[in-house]
């Protein structure tokens, strides 16, 4: 989440609301509206085949607003899925060749034995003796190659498997789904257009609660605490007021000076606190919007 920052211009925002003036009654902050942003960028790269909003809409959370090319993610996710398959058709044959070099060696052992015995009684020569040990030993290697390739080839399926979620993961990023619920700030981007992973493609932002940011004098501190309710007053139309109840949800623990805009030298150099007022949104208030606020005690 992003916070949207305007700067308060003090002086403008005084001539912007001098209807408080009007009424006699002086405003204790001055502030402008703003609110929490979201910008959602693109998580895969290719052609933007589908862009259903547009600067204005109401979004919700989970909802799919684009989808971006994924014709070649899913050729590759079928590929990996054959070669899986492939690697599987393999396992009998292999397992089949090592049952056969098992047995193999068996038969070798038991002629071993035998001719040993033999060699024994002096009816078997050495020579006997060692093309037996010799099959043996061929007959081992043989089986450990073949157990080595059986190994080789289990391990390439989960290897496998993990590209293929991999790619099933890219697949899911092609939908642009709307994390939050809000109004669709403005898009930058328009169907039909490439874009790149990490692009941004619209911003959204939740004007159903607004915060006022206005600057409060070190004298004033004692009088606005986190939870405090306040009045809040614009201007409508007609240069009326209209009154609306917040509640302080932030007060900086350090002072600042104020914002280099202000005209006057002596102005930028007072230390100020900023301050936060949480504000219900009945679709009054605009983003960047000025407005006052007033201590419920003082009024």
């Amino acid at each position: 989440m992003k916070l949207i920052i305007f700067t308060l211009v003090t002086s403008a925002l005084t001539t912007s609301l001098s209807s408080c003036n009007r009424n006699g009654d002086k405003a204790d902050a001055y502030g402008t509206f703003e609110t929490d942003e979201t910008t959602i960028s693109a998580e895969a790269s290719g052609k933007l085949l589908t862009f259903s909003i547009d600067e204005g809409d109401q979004v919700k959370t989970g909802q799919v607003v684009g989808v971006i090319d994924s014709i070649q993610l899913y050729l590759k996710c079928k590929q990996l899925n054959s070669q899986i398959e492939a690697v599987k058709s393999r396992i009998p044959n292999i397992n089949a060749q090592s049952e056969v070099q098992a047995e193999q060696l068996n038969v070798l052992n038991i002629e071993y034995n035998r001719i040993k015995k033999m060699f024994a009684d002096g009816s078997a020569t050495q020579k006997q003796i060692d093309d037996i040990e010799g099959r043996i030993s061929l007959a081992k290697k043989q089986k450990d190659a073949i157990d080595v390739q059986k190994t080789s080839t289990f391990a390439e399926i989960p290897a496998l498997t993990a590209q293929v979620e991999q790619v099933k993961d890219q697949l899911r990023r092609c939908k642009i789904v709307n994390p939050a619920d809000g109004k669709v700030l403005v898009t930058y981007v328009n169907q039909f257009e490439s874009v790149i992973q990490g692009k941004a493609l619209y911003k959204v932002a939740n004007m159903d609660f607004m915060y006022l940011r206005a600057y409060i004098s070190g004298n004033q501190l004692h009088s606005f605490q986190p939870g405090s309710k306040v009045k809040v007053f614009i201007d409508n139309e007609s240069g009326q007021l209209i009154e609306s109840e917040g509640t302080i949800s932030w007060v900086s623990s350090e002072a600042e000076f104020t914002p280099k805009i202000i005209q006057t030298r002596e102005e930028r150099v007072k230390l100020v606190y900023p301050i936060k007022v949480k504000v219900k949104n009945d679709g009054s208030f605009r983003i960047g919007m000025p407005a006052e606020v007033r201590l419920i005690s003082n009024k």
